[in-house]
């Protein structure tokens, strides 16, 4: 028995390219979305002790230091599920882009992870993925209309990271060392305006993991060339 050309069964696609999760996506969105709260009510306390550090009374300024590190507890704890629940997601978007492109990466798999984890390396390594994967997410050239790909959420996103890390560090190092009012002013200052980057960066964070995990299901479902 012969097959016309019409008739020739159409190969499959790898049973392991499947959609993404739209419930992880949406527990990495809550957490990132208190992430952002946490930076925000961080600010509130921070400028409110940098008030009080100007000519208040050593009662009132002793509740505006006790703010400020309920603040940081309260960030603490809601960072640290929210990072690894955004990790996690990470490297499960990369499995999944690795199997729709897997001429698309510089890296193994691995790095989606391992990157985070290394010193210097992780204030580089993410980002390079995360290009990478969203240049697998993009679609396909068709009918020899090539299709630009902005990388603006990816720039946006690792700025503001990169930007709220360094000056994290850098305030949270002064802030142990400052003695004098002025220098506590100093320092919540710098504190507030890293504050405001990390909220920013979880903000950019969600929206990154919103239009990946839209892209690769598109390309799952409909095909390389979906638009």
């Amino acid at each position: 028995m012969s097959f016309s050309s019409d008739q020739q069964p159409r190969p499959q696609l790898p049973g392991a390219a499947r959609p993404s999760s739209r419930v992880l996506l949406v527990v990495v969105c809550v957490l990132l979305g208190g992430m952002a709260l946490s930076d925000l009510f961080a600010v509130f306390a921070g400028l409110r002790l940098r008030s009080l550090a100007g000519s208040s009374p050593e009662r009132a300024l002793d509740g505006g230091y006790a703010l400020f590190e309920r603040a940081g507890d309260v960030q603490g704890m809601v960072s640290l599920p929210g990072a690894i629940v955004f990790v996690v997601w990470f490297f499960l978007m990369r499995r999944d882009l690795g199997v729709l492109a897997p001429d698309g990466f510089r890296n193994g798999r691995g790095w989606a992870i391992g990157g985070w984890l290394i010193p210097l390396v992780n204030l580089w390594m993410p980002y390079r993925v995360a290009v990478d994967m969203w240049g697998a997410a993009a679609p396909l050239p068709h009918e020899g209309r090539p299709r630009g790909t902005s990388f603006w959420p990816v720039n946006l996103w690792w700025g503001l990271f990169v930007g709220a890390t360094l000056l994290g560090r850098f305030a949270a190092s002064y802030y142990s060392d400052a003695e004098s009012l002025q220098e506590v002013r100093e320092v919540t200052a710098q504190y507030a305006v890293a504050d405001l980057l990390h909220a920013g960066t979880a903000v950019a964070a969600g929206y990154l993991a919103i239009r990946l995990t839209a892209m690769q299901r598109v390309k799952a479902l409909e095909g390389p060339f979906a638009k």
